[in-house]
């Protein structure tokens, strides 16, 4: 138990770990559990939720997607931050300043009063840059949700490149924007999700970035009643992980097969059996590829990232930008009454 509560330290944002000079090291999560964890503490949101807890009406659901693109001649982290609360439903994409902290972003409301601006175009500078933000979400179709399942798209322009695109609308996005696809796709190497719910917590992931196929992943949990508290996870309809008793087994990991691709899979349910609801969240942890060997570890911690160890390199080769990126997803399980 001693080992398993080093896993679960107090949860940071990745996103402070995000070093704009040095693309290559910023998020090269190893199956070394610790080195995981250490990248994350609990957000600001949870942070702030502690003293006053989550009902129905105060609960922001919110998906963060990170991805590192090519703008500028430097590639770059682009952060779309997906939010819905009772009053609010909002899109906000930023991308980062390699001369500066500054993040340029571009807000875009999506409740029904501003009609509007479900479809829309906006430009702002980023380091004496162009970008350009398109966006048609008024067929937009949701699974509950903040973020979109299908009908939308979000597209950034630059240098007449389609540099990120969100969606299923892509052959709409080029006959608008007359631009041509980037050279080298973004790659989403971060995802982070809070979901509110009573039993059932849902959401989907890509594991492998190399097709377009998501994965649909739902947390069920049984913590009252008669019997002993328990948990599933399941994949695509498929129970993969299935913890009885819970209460004795409320940190952990295992790894499991998607598609023959190795998951690994760890969770820190201890605050929905020992805190007041809503006045804590559940952590889950997906993460492809299978746990490295110690060998691996040893060799890894000696370098091997020559070809990107300048960190005045304008373009990193494919080859070395997509070692760089890991996919995880966090997924934050708050449970209410």
């Amino acid at each position: 138990m001693d080992i398993l509560n080093t896993l679960f330290p107090r949860i940071a944002d990745p996103i402070n770990v995000l070093k704009k000079d040095k693309i290559e090291s910023m998020y090269q999560i190893t199956s070394s559990r610790t080195q995981l964890m250490s990248y994350t503490q609990p957000p600001p949101l949870a942070e702030k939720l502690t003293d006053d807890l989550v009902t129905q009406k105060t609960a922001q659901s919110t998906v963060t997607c990170v991805y590192q693109t090519h703008i500028g001649g430097y590639w770059r982290n682009v952060t779309v931050l997906w939010c819905k609360n009772i009053m609010n439903h909002s899109v906000t994409i930023s991308v980062d300043s390699v001369e500066s902290d500054y993040h340029n972003s571009c807000k875009i409301d999506l409740k029904p009063w501003h009609f509007w601006s479900k479809k829309g175009y906006k430009i702002f500078d980023v380091d004496g840059n162009q970008v350009e933000v398109y966006w048609d979400l008024r067929s937009a179709k949701f699974s509950g949700g903040p973020e979109p399942c299908s009908d939308f798209y979000v597209a950034l322009v630059s240098e007449e490149e389609v540099v990120l695109l969100l969606g299923d609308y892509s052959k709409k996005v080029y006959k608008r924007t007359k631009s041509k696809p980037a050279l080298v796709e973004a790659v989403l190497f971060y995802k982070k999700e809070h979901v509110f719910n009573k039993k059932c917590f849902s959401t989907r992931a890509r594991f492998d970035q190399t097709v377009s196929e998501e994965h649909e992943i739902v947390v069920e949990s049984s913590t009252a009643g008669p019997r002993d508290p328990e948990m599933w996870i399941s994949i695509d309809g498929i129970v993969v992980i299935h913890i009885r008793s819970l209460q004795w087994k409320f940190r952990g990991n295992e790894t499991v097969m998607v598609n023959k691709l190795p998951v690994q899979v760890l969770w820190d349910v201890h605050a929905w059996l020992f805190c007041i609801p809503g006045s804590g969240h559940g952590l889950f942890i997906f993460k492809p590829g299978a746990p490295e060997s110690d060998s691996d570890k040893e060799e890894s911690s000696r370098g091997g990232d020559s070809d990107c160890s300048s960190s005045n390199s304008r373009y990193y080769s494919t080859l070395s930008h997509s070692k760089a990126s890991e996919f995880c997803l966090f997924l934050y399980a708050w449970k209410l009454e």
